[in-house]
């Protein structure tokens, strides 16, 4: 898998969010942090791809979460969002086994217990980081997230810059 390829993910997910530049704006936010915390960590060239694509993706079910339920509730969008990122997915040229990880990271981009992988872990820190800066988190929080949820020493770091902490 080339960078080509996330690119290509990238301009499809684009397309997929109509214009909508919240939703658009969060997962570029996201796939950057998300990017830079698994260059900084290390992780292999499929993990990475798997990665920057779960970050791209992470959050598709969130059109559909507002028109059926009146919200995006984290625990809504990851039921929703996995079998969503797998269809999106299929015509892309990752494989079966990969399409099947990022599927699982979206069912579970909210959920901070059980962390199953390095991918997960970065996922889940660079959509705080993300979501942190959108919602101005106060800093009790951030100190907090740096204690409790942050595990790798990049993404720790990248919080601490980020908000001077």
């Amino acid at each position: 898998m080339t960078a080509v390829s996330v690119a290509q993910i990238m301009e499809k997910m684009l397309r997929f969010s109509e214009g909508n530049l919240h939703d658009i704006d969060h997962l570029l936010r996201v796939w950057s942090y998300a990017k830079t915390i698994g260059e900084l960590e290390g992780l292999d060239t499929r993990t990475q791809t798997t990665l920057e694509a779960a970050a791209i993706v992470h959050d598709i079910a969130c059109p559909y979460c507002r028109a059926a339920y009146g919200n995006t509730n984290g625990r809504l969008q990851e039921r929703e969002g996995a079998p969503m990122a797998a269809d999106f997915l299929r015509d892309t040229g990752l494989d079966a086994e990969q399409i099947g990880r990022i599927a699982w990271l979206v069912g579970h981009h909210h959920t901070f217990t059980d962390v199953d992988g390095l991918d997960h872990q970065i996922l889940l820190e660079a959509d705080y980081i993300a979501n942190a800066s959108e919602n101005g988190y106060p800093r009790e929080n951030l100190e907090n997230a740096l204690a409790r949820i942050f595990r790798t020493d990049s993404g720790k770091a990248l919080l601490r810059d980020v908000f001077c902490l």
